[in-house]
């Protein structure tokens, strides 16, 4: 069994993936490391280069072969919804949503500075603007793709770990 984590960026997937599979012996990948190791170049460099479909074809790509894996944590990024082929991959996989509100995320995003190289603006606008809008575009896709459902807006990394492990996540292959 695997487990997938999505949801928009800023939520913590990558953090609590690594406490996720430590606590699981499980391995852990994370699908924006592993594009970023197979294209040679940032996902900025990426999107700047050859803009977001371009991008969404090589994440379409890692998430196959993410999935294929066994007893493996995957951390996501966060648009991995907005293409449905993803959506049936995603099913291979017990997935769990990490949510968090718009102004959560653009406290997290601005605080963190990895956020300018990892995390390029997806519109014009930016910042809270943009993290609204896609928000609301991205919703119904997480609800479509998750298992299970964790607010992180009051949660520390650890906090998060202890109720995903909660969950009757064994139940499925």
């Amino acid at each position: 069994m695997n487990i997938a984590l999505i949801g928009y960026r800023g939520t913590g997937k990558s953090t609590v993936g690594r406490q996720l599979a430590g606590a699981l012996q499980y391995e852990f990948a994370d699908a924006d490391d592993e594009l970023v190791a197979r294209d040679g170049r940032t996902i900025q460099q990426i999107f700047a280069d050859d803009g977001e479909p371009f991008f969404r074809d090589l994440e379409s790509q890692i998430l196959a072969d993410l999935v294929s894996r066994t007893a493996t944590v995957v951390a996501l990024g966060g648009g991995v919804v907005v293409r449905e082929q993803n959506h049936e991959l995603l099913a291979h996989s017990t997935t769990c949503w990490l949510r968090a509100s718009a102004s959560t995320l653009h406290q997290r995003l601005h605080a963190d500075p990895n956020t300018a190289a990892q995390r390029p603006n997806l519109t014009p606008e930016g910042g809270l603007t943009e993290i609204e809008r896609l928000l609301q575009q991205r919703l119904p896709l997480y609800q479509k793709c998750a298992d299970f459902t964790i607010d992180t807006d009051a949660l520390s990394p650890a906090e998060i770990v202890t109720e995903i492990l909660a969950l009757p996540l064994l139940g499925r292959d």
